[in-house]
């Protein structure tokens, strides 16, 4: 697998064949995953993926996950209380972590009260102690695609695409937006699975930009290529809408 190969495309009828399959896809790299003794996910927040934390808390899927083997992380974060309504952490909390028996110390939060520039470098710290010695390389990376081609706290244009070092950066905002953590693309492009979610009409223009164009605007999302990985688009017949007919 390389960064030159196409990424692969799944449609599906609706949205919850959407999550299913997902959920079926993320139980079975988990089983994978497990004779090497951990499975290490990077999850992301936002309204895509509930339905998806739903599923994998619900027999049959939970049952076929060795919840002691799963670490999990986090893609991106605002910078919020673990409490608060905007935390992807309090997202996965009361979908997921309330359900399952997961060590404790197998969830790698980032700390989104803390000083965001503080907290990027803690979450760093963090993910690289995790892997060392060698270098960090998620099992598989959960990510969405926004409408304008972002994807974890990646923004079009943003200096944090330019990051060759970190894996980690805070990405500010001017109020009253919340400022953000994220995982950068040195990160992402080292992940041995990753699994963009995107569903309904809203999505359907920057998925064909970034599947049929070539990502001619350079969308963040369309920058996730992992040299030695794969990546996978999951969508819905809506977000595929655009999408010419593929082999």
């Amino acid at each position: 697998m390389n960064s030159g190969a196409n990424p692969a495309v799944r449609v599906f009828a609706d949205p919850e064949s959407l999550f299913r399959g997902a959920a079926e896809f993320v139980a079975s790299l988990a089983q994978g995953a497990a004779s090497r003794g951990r499975f290490s996910v990077a999850l992301s927040g936002g309204s895509t993926p509930v339905r998806l934390y739903a599923l994998l808390a619900s027999p049959p899927y939970r049952d076929r996950i060795d919840w002691a083997r799963l670490h999990l992380f986090w893609a991106d974060e605002r910078c919020v209380p673990w409490d608060h309504r905007d935390s992807n952490y309090r997202l996965v909390y009361d979908m997921l972590l309330t359900k399952v028996s997961i060590p404790r110390g197998n969830v790698h939060r980032i700390v989104g009260e803390e000083e965001p520039e503080c907290a990027a470098q803690e979450y760093d710290y963090d993910v690289r102690s995790f892997f060392e010695p060698s270098f960090p390389a998620f099992d598989l990376v959960l990510l969405g695609a926004g409408e304008d081609g972002h994807t974890a706290s990646l923004f079009p244009g943003a200096a944090a695409l330019r990051e060759r070092t970190r894996l980690a950066v805070a990405v500010f905002f001017e109020p009253p937006r919340i400022s953000r953590i994220s995982l950068t693309l040195q990160a992402l492009n080292h992940a041995r699975e990753v699994i963009f979610l995107a569903s309904g009409r809203a999505k359907a223009a920057v998925v064909h930009e970034i599947l049929e164009d070539g990502n001619p605007k350079q969308y963040p999302a369309g920058l996730v290529r992992p040299a030695d990985g794969r990546v996978t688009w999951m969508l819905d017949r809506d977000a595929a809408g655009l999408l010419m007919e593929r082999r």
